[in-house]
């Protein structure tokens, strides 16, 4: 009984540290958001008295993050859905359909995801600005859905892997055509990895900078997570401010990780077992 007391503190000392360290920063920025400027040059660790809510309406109107919190709704909406859409398309024909190099097409997939970005970042900007795809929505969609394409392929090919063929033969028997049974069978199937594939896919849009910043170059055009380092040279002298933006950026990402927990696990380890 000892033993296994002591090896659950083992476990939970460290674990209790890891999410003091991962709630604190939010809890420090939010207690900043919430002072005047004259409280956080005073005491910046101190707790306030009474919240200052009209921080989070200057940095939403005056420093401009409506205008990005809309850009940044709108592109990792459409990229999503294009994502899913192609990604359960691709992942359909990968695994159930027999084709000459299907095989080395998903490995191509899977060799994709160990590129980092940095290595075709400048090949990209140079293809964009070719294009005329410089500082424009659709240039940073479809780059963002020819970096996170390669893993949604891998995540939805492993799982209808794992769907009986039989099932396939069953409804291909019944009359239905290969769209037919996309649509009719692999999706309603497909369901619960699409949540999962489609949580990580707006996580990895959402809190992107580097393809955003790399991609957008007017004040107008940019996203969420690139405004709010703008913030930073605008309101050096305003730290309240700058953290209201920060708040701001992090709260979408915060509600998704607290409601959709079980989702994002099981995203995570969807592609972790063959079926």
């Amino acid at each position: 009984m000892r033993g296994r007391r002591l090896s659950g503190w083992v476990a939970a000392v460290p674990m209790a540290a890891l999410a003091l360290a991962t709630v604190y920063p939010l809890v420090f920025t939010a207690n900043v958001a919430m002072k005047t400027r004259r409280e956080y040059v005073l005491d910046r660790f101190a707790p306030l008295n009474s919240p200052h809510w009209e921080n989070i309406g200057t940095a939403w109107s005056d420093a401009g993050m409506a205008r990005y919190f809309a850009n940044s709704l709108l592109v990792v909406t459409v990229s999503v859905a294009l994502l899913l859409l192609l990604g359960s398309m691709a992942g359909f024909a990968l695994s159930r359909l027999r084709f000459r190099g299907s095989r080395m097409i998903f490995l191509g997939c899977l060799a994709a995801l160990f590129v980092p970005f940095q290595v075709i970042m400048v090949p990209l900007a140079r293809v964009m600005a070719d294009t005329g795809l410089i500082d424009t929505y659709p240039g940073l969609i479809l780059a963002y859905v020819a970096q996170w394409l390669p893993f949604t392929v891998f995540l939805m090919t492993s799982h209808y892997t794992t769907i009986p063929m039989e099932i396939v033969d069953a409804a291909r028997i019944d009359g239905n055509t290969v769209y037919g049974v996309y649509r009719r069978v692999m999706i309603p199937l497909g369901r619960p990895a699409l949540l999962s594939v489609g949580i990580l896919d707006t996580l990895f849009c959402w809190n992107d900078v580097l393809i955003a910043l790399l991609t957008m170059n007017s004040a107008d055009h940019r996203t969420l997570m690139v405004g709010v380092t703008s913030l930073r040279g605008q309101y050096s002298d305003d730290i309240p401010t700058f953290a209201s933006g920060v708040l701001i950026a992090a709260v979408p990402v915060l509600m998704i990780y607290l409601f959709l927990q079980r989702q994002i696990a099981d995203g995570v380890t969807a592609g972790s077992t063959k079926g």
